[in-house]
């Protein structure tokens, strides 16, 4: 199978956890996490590339103190009930006492046509069965049910954090019960620390796929995949099956190192595309958490005759197809 590769990359510089959404008014929302860590922007445009020089609208920003008042990471912008809702996670202190990260979910909500515009308001913290270190929220529906899936750590688990999945009552609130669908298991997903996060969502061919990515954010970073069958209890832990290797992981050949934490979108013709960040270097000085350049990029991806979905290899920067 060829995966095509004629999208024009890095598409948005310093910005990792990149979530590009195309919505039914024919306009392309893109949202993702800024070096800074203290605010949450969208962009919109017509096209992919247009986002690259859209006009960011910061919609909010974290206060002085409180429970969300550092680290804010990954947002994401969903479509739910003629409501727009952004979830994120945001942490109390930029550190513990123990050098660990205490974030939190959260969620913001705006009922107008645009959420570049009106009034994006606070519906607090998104409770799980445990209060501990949680983020990466998605969600998305099937069969008629809203579900909202999620990292967390498990206090009685081993590693930093898991995949869980639960049905959602309203945009910022779950109904049990939350279960379980994915733990490191594999040494790819264990390298540096013990991860399964970034989850994203796509439902094709009679299967419910969930990507994710797994190990420390430096180099070892990469994608595993997570299928279910469209059919089965998504709620019951037996029903998801984890791909024995990643599917998509650093190309020393390509210079594209730690290609995570990705969504999934179409193209302007209706082309799958994979969005990621990577890094276009390999050392790094200090916690790779801190280094800015996780830039966001683009390119397509097809389908093996397995109907599994192939990712190929993260791109080189600036590859261009004359045709575009």
């Amino acid at each position: 199978m060829d995966v095509f590769e004629d999208y024009a990359n890095p598409l948005i510089e310093q910005r990792a956890d990149p979530f590009i959404v195309k919505h039914d008014d024919g306009y392309y929302y893109f949202t993702a996490s800024v070096p800074e860590y203290d605010r949450i922007e969208l962009r919109r445009s017509r096209t992919l590339e247009g986002l690259r020089t859209a006009e960011p609208a910061a919609i909010w920003r974290k206060p002085a103190e409180g429970p969300m008042s550092a680290n804010i990471w990954a947002p994401e912008l969903h479509r739910i009930d003629g409501k727009w809702y952004v979830y994120f996670a945001a942490a109390h202190t930029a550190e513990t006492r123990d050098g660990l990260f205490d974030h939190r979910m959260y969620a913001l909500e705006n009922e107008s046509e645009n959420p570049l515009e009106g009034r994006w308001t606070e519906k607090g913290q998104v409770i799980t069965a445990w209060e501990s270190f949680a983020l990466d929220a998605t969600s998305f529906e099937h069969r008629g049910k809203r579900y909202y899936l999620w990292a967390q750590k498990d206090p009685d688990i081993e590693g930093n954090s898991n995949l869980y999945l639960s049905e959602m009552e309203n945009g910022w609130t779950l109904k049990g019960p939350q279960v379980m669908i994915a733990t490191p298991e594999y040494e790819w997903e264990k390298i540096g620390f013990l991860v399964n996060e970034g989850p994203a969502v796509l439902i094709r061919g009679g299967k419910v796929w969930v990507s994710f990515s797994a190990s420390a954010t430096d180099h070892h970073y990469c994608m595993g995949l997570l299928a279910a069958d469209a059919d089965a209890d998504l709620l019951d832990p037996a029903s998801w099956a984890k791909l024995p290797e990643p599917v998509f992981r650093t190309s020393e050949k390509n210079g594209q190192y730690g290609p995570g934490h990705n969504s999934f979108t179409v193209g302007e013709h209706g082309e799958d595309l994979l969005v990621y960040h990577a890094r276009n270097y390999k050392e790094i000085e200090g916690d790779p958490l801190y280094d800015p350049n996780r830039h966001t990029r683009v390119q397509r991806f097809g389908w093996n005759e397995g109907g599994t979905p192939e990712f190929g290899a993260p791109v080189p920067d600036k590859r261009i197809v004359e045709s575009r």
